[in-house]
């Protein structure tokens, strides 16, 4: 029999939330956070995203750091083995655990190519490629030449693109292959102050722009945050509100997919999860929050004023990025450092984000299969590389937010509904409630008891039957899709059916390995 090798860990608590943190702080927290703040009633907006942080984030970082580590002790790293060590009178309980692969790995292969943008335009910006386009038509044909969208004077192929995406996808294999304490806790030990240091200055430059246009003395930073932040409160009659602010709370933290599960397995039973993980969320609404909500939109308020600000928080994530906040920074004296600055820090979010969803996949061939890290790494990046190429191809076509619906969108909460259940139903309050305080610094406020068993579950299966009441049949017919993209989106419904079977697939053989070896020891 084949010896089982021993699993990596953590050198030390602050590796581990660094990790998380740097897992949860990504390219959303910067873009997509003000960007929904700003397009759904200002401060009003912040009404239930704090409600679903409360009553569904903190719930579920808790339940996925205390189950990650509970499955770490049965020498599980993902989600399959995790949810059959809870259940495992179930058989079937597995399958649901494969979201906890799919997921990372199919944002991984649109997520990768997304983040080498921001590493290519900071070296645009440092070479002064564009700091001299001053007006949105010129950077947005900047945005779409790059992407290959179209060709034009700046780029006539997508080839600078992909050699950027080739030196990031390197990288992020590079990094995992070196292992949990030596790769991914030493890069996010170093990635994630370097992003704050970049974030801060950022702020302070924010915070002291004057008025650029003296014939409008109220396009002022001042104004820009009360845009931002003062509620106007008839949004929280919309449902669609709080859908958003519970969908951020999924995507800023994290919770849903799995990564959290596999980088707790790693912990041993007497590490803390209560205030390592509490910690983690904190420094990742720090980000969000205080960053997040003070970059972009009150910078855009500033140039463009009250008038044209709707329409740039609601003018889509990359026009917001890589359009609207080089514009403004081009504006500015020290114009190439401060875009430097900008695309840098979204590079760090985004490869601290990047090579937490690689970590699953790998986990699940070392935990379920015995092969050696670098096997192991060495068969993602083969793999991840081919289902790379259509979302760098097809961008056009619609490919890359099909992959983003589901595999980052609608099975987060199916998954995250399925951990709850098995946290507090199966494997029970009791159980889970002293399972979650082994090791713990401080106690988890009791009245998380019951909404982790009554509320976290409700909450959630409200989001699901509200979606499947709204948007369910326009979104599986296509009603919203032209007719020359819907055989792409068909192309990539089938990719991702069969790539979630062939992990099904890959989980039974795992489990019929497993019992063949137990039937050679009796």
């Amino acid at each position: 029999m084949q010896r089982k090798q021993k699993r990596d860990n953590w050198g030390s608590r602050l590796g581990v939330i660094m990790a998380v943190a740097g897992s949860a702080i990504g390219l959303g927290n910067f873009i997509r956070f003000p960007a929904k703040v700003a397009s759904n009633g200002g401060g009003a907006f912040m009404i239930p995203y704090l409600v679903s942080l409360f009553l569904l984030g903190i719930p579920l970082m808790w339940i996925e750091w205390t189950l990650g580590r509970y499955g770490g002790g049965f020498g599980h790293g993902t989600a399959p083995g995790i949810f059959h060590s809870v259940w495992q009178k179930n058989r079937f309980i597995k399958y649901f655990g494969v979201i906890g692969i799919f997921g990372p790995l199919i944002i991984f292969i649109y997520y990768t190519y997304i983040e080498s943008w921001t590493l290519a335009y900071s070296f645009f910006a440092l070479t002064g490629k564009y700091t001299n386009l001053m007006n949105q038509e010129a950077m947005q044909s900047f945005l779409k030449g790059f992407q290959g969208l179209e060709k034009n004077q700046f780029f006539n192929s997508i080839s600078s693109a992909y050699m950027f995406f080739l030196i990031t996808f390197i990288l992020n294999i590079s990094i995992v292959y070196y292992g949990i304490k030596r790769g991914i806790e030493r890069v996010c030990k170093i990635a994630m102050p370097l992003l704050f240091i970049c974030g801060i200055i950022l702020l302070l430059r924010v915070l002291t722009l004057g008025v650029p246009d003296p014939n409008r003395p109220n396009w002022n930073v001042y104004n820009g945050f009360g845009f931002l932040w003062n509620p106007d409160f008839t949004a929280l009659k919309s449902p669609r509100v709080w859908l958003e602010a519970a969908g951020q709370i999924f995507f800023t933290l994290s919770v849903g997919i799995g990564v959290i599960l596999t980088y707790a397995s790693y912990l041993s039973k007497g590490d803390d999860v209560v205030l390592s993980g509490l910690t983690a969320a904190s420094i990742n609404e720090l980000a969000e929050v205080i960053l997040g909500g003070s970059i972009i939109i009150p910078a855009a308020f500033v140039f463009f004023g009250p008038e044209n600000i709707q329409a740039i928080a609601r003018s889509g994530v990359f026009n917001l990025s890589f359009v609207t906040m080089p514009l403004i920074l081009n504006r500015l004296p020290l114009n190439q450092i401060l875009s430097f600055l900008w695309f840098f820090l979204l590079f760090l979010a985004g490869v601290t984000s990047s090579i937490s969803l690689i970590q699953p996949a790998v986990a699940f061939l070392e935990d379920e299969f015995d092969i050696d890290r670098k096997r192991a790494v060495l068969i993602f990046a083969i793999v991840s590389f081919i289902l790379c190429q259509p979302a760098i191809f097809f961008l056009k076509n619609g490919v890359v937010d099909e992959l983003d619906f589901w595999g980052g969108t609608f099975f987060l909460v199916i998954f995250a509904m399925v951990e709850t259940i098995l946290f507090a139903w199966i494997l029970g309050m009791e159980n889970a409630w002293d399972e979650i305080h082994k090791g713990a610094d401080m106690s988890v406020p009791k009245v998380y008891k019951f909404i982790i068993k009554y509320i976290t579950p409700l909450f959630l299966i409200t989001i699901l039957l509200t979606w499947l009441w709204q948007e369910w049949l326009p979104i599986i017919l296509m009603r919203n899709v032209s007719s020359t993209r819907q055989i792409y989106i068909l192309v990539t419904r089938a990719g991702l059916l069969l790539i979630f079977l062939v992990l099904a697939v890959l989980v039974k053989l795992a489990w019929k390995r497993k019992k063949a070896m137990m039937e050679r020891l009796r």
